[in-house]
């Protein structure tokens, strides 16, 4: 079974805890409840490279608990300050940060990171736009104080995908891209659009590329600040390319081989492969063992 980073998280996310008033406030009162340690938005690791958890006592004056859920009986909050950064903003620190968290870990983050930054961007009422939206459900969700209408977090779809011709794939690169850095096209899903529908219009937007047999193979979060990244492949019986600029910096197509030697970081490989904890990765990884050499 395909694992990819940012996911496995072992919280019990504690849905009938969220809609109990009573039982909330009994674990927000609990001393052996846990709360996340930020710097800012990014994570505080402890020293075997792993989340660091403090008391809720650590919490600011200001802030406002959100529940994450619950690990080994007690209840793990994160803390929500209207000062903080918004998630989309992303620090140096934060993916060396991503390097060193193991999986589940990360997935634990990344959810706590996507939760904040959404209550930091929908503090006011979307849909009267009179009023101030204030936290229920145990932070899964805000409602507003004129309308009442209630709001639950989204994430933003979004397909990342590597096309195949004659057992070569499609690489290319964003300008924002350390050098030499290449990984799979992505792009988000638009209204009325199939995921399938979304990897064939964002190859031919892209890279010029008429595609079939389009298959999903395994999803992740991405909290940036709050994506669901569907990795898929593609088939294509034609492989110019008419690569969109405004969109990409260059594309190629590398052979097995070539994908194999960038993965294992060998001297002279025709790129640099996105990190471990991406989904580019696995995907990278799931076309090497299900493609002969």
């Amino acid at each position: 079974m395909l694992r990819p980073g940012l996911t496995g998280s072992p919280l019990d996310r504690a849905d009938t805890l969220r809609n109990d008033p009573e039982a909330l406030g009994a674990a927000m009162s609990d001393w052996r409840s846990r709360l996340l340690r930020l710097d800012g938005i990014d994570p505080v690791l402890s020293d075997t490279g792993e989340l660091s958890w403090g008391s809720l006592a650590e919490a600011p004056e200001t802030a406002e608990l959100l529940l994450l859920g619950l690990l080994d009986g007690r209840a793990h909050f994160a803390a929500l300050d209207y000062s903080m950064p918004e998630a989309a903003a992303r620090s140096m620190a934060i993916f060396r940060s991503l390097e060193l968290l193991p999986p589940e870990e990360a997935s634990t983050y990344a959810a706590a990171r996507s939760l904040i930054d959404w209550h930091l961007r929908h503090r006011f009422c979307a849909r009267c736009g009179s009023g101030d939206t204030t936290i229920h459900r145990a932070g899964w969700g805000r409602k507003c104080s004129h309308c009442a209408t209630e709001h639950f977090p989204r994430v933003d779809p979004v397909v990342i995908m590597l096309a195949e011709h004659d057992r070569r794939v499609l690489v290319g690169r964003q300008p924002r891209y350390p050098k030499g850095r290449y990984s799979a096209l992505a792009g988000f899903l638009e209204p009325g659009e199939s995921v399938e529908e979304a990897v064939a219009r964002e190859l031919w937007e892209e890279a010029g590329l008429k595609v079939r047999d389009v298959r999903y193979i395994v999803s992740q979060p991405w909290p940036f600040p709050s994506s669901l990244m569907m990795a898929c492949m593609a088939y294509t019986d034609d492989p110019e390319l008419t690569i969109d600029t405004t969109e990409l910096d260059d594309a190629f197509w590398v052979d097995h081989h070539g994908v194999a030697a960038s993965m294992a970081g060998e001297l002279g490989a025709p790129f640099l492969p996105p990190p471990p904890y991406a989904i580019a990765h696995t995907l990278f990884s799931w076309w090497l063992e299900n493609t002969g050499a």
